[in-house]
């Protein structure tokens, strides 16, 4: 089941969202960014963060942008009732968003853009987990070359 972490500082939204997709999908939410935070370390498993961008303490780019480093797997959303274009482009470029969605949302599209962000969440894990490997093997290979130039 695909887990994803909605945040989102209204309560109604919130509890809106579990309703229509905790069936479907493994659901955390979150009501301000630092609680986001804290679910993200104590839940690895979350493979898609959809966030508002307009909250009180940190836009949704703001906590977006934060936890980069930290969190460079989950794919990123962002969702908002404002047409903000400048939070877009922020988005996009600071957060590193896969998709920009408008309030108030829409079930089938949340299903659709899911679906594909799940896709591509399992690729970029594939392709992580390759190069790891590639770079354990060379790194096996190196050391046998060597031992043989030594001996």
């Amino acid at each position: 089941m695909i887990s994803i972490l909605y945040i989102d500082d209204e309560l109604n939204n919130l509890q809106s969202f579990m309703a229509n997709f905790r069936l479907r999908y493994n659901i955390h939410i979150a009501i301000s960014g630092e609680e986001a935070k804290n679910i993200l370390k104590n839940n690895p498993e979350i493979e898609i963060i959809i966030t508002d961008q307009r909250m009180p303490n940190m836009t949704g780019v703001e906590f977006l942008e934060s936890i980069i480093d930290e969190f460079p797997n989950p794919i990123r959303m962002l969702l908002t009732g404002y047409a903000d274009m400048s939070a877009v482009v922020d988005a996009v470029n600071k957060g590193k968003i896969f998709h920009y969605m408008s309030k108030p949302w829409n079930e089938e599209e949340i299903i659709k853009v899911v679906e594909v962000a799940h896709e591509l969440y399992s690729k970029k894990i594939q392709e992580k987990q390759f190069t790891e490997n590639v770079v354990t093997v060379n790194s096996q290979l190196e050391f046998l070359l060597r031992q043989k130039l030594l001996s």
